[in-house]
């Protein structure tokens, strides 16, 4: 990947969220990441696919729901930026974990 399309890839709010929350959790399934923006699936989806095509994500299906990570095969400049990055935001990214947390919690106590 060339920097000029990485910056383009976290040039964009959505994307960059997606990467960062991938950053900090590991692994999230599409419904997780819709819920921590707060966004339409087919909008989540379509951010989602641009960053696999790009190289920055790999999916896995897991029954109905695909999960996403951030690739292995990253280079060593591009996983120094999404740190760099990530270590400017955590708190906001904390915030928006902490809202899947918060939804799944509301689900559990409505059944």
């Amino acid at each position: 990947m060339e920097p000029l399309q990485l910056f383009k890839m976290l040039g964009d709010q959505t994307r960059l969220d997606i990467v960062l929350l991938l950053k900090a959790s590991g692994e999230l399934c599409v419904c997780d990441i819709y819920t921590a923006l707060n966004l339409s699936q087919p909008k989540t989806s379509r951010h989602l696919a641009m960053l696999r095509e790009a190289g920055l994500l790999l999916d896995s299906k897991h029954g109905k729901w695909v999960h996403y990570r951030l690739s292995p095969a990253l280079l060593p400049w591009t996983k120094n930026i999404i740190d760099a990055v990530y270590v400017t935001e955590k708190n906001r990214v904390s915030q928006l974990l902490t809202s899947i947390t918060d939804k799944t919690l509301s689900e559990l106590s409505s059944v």
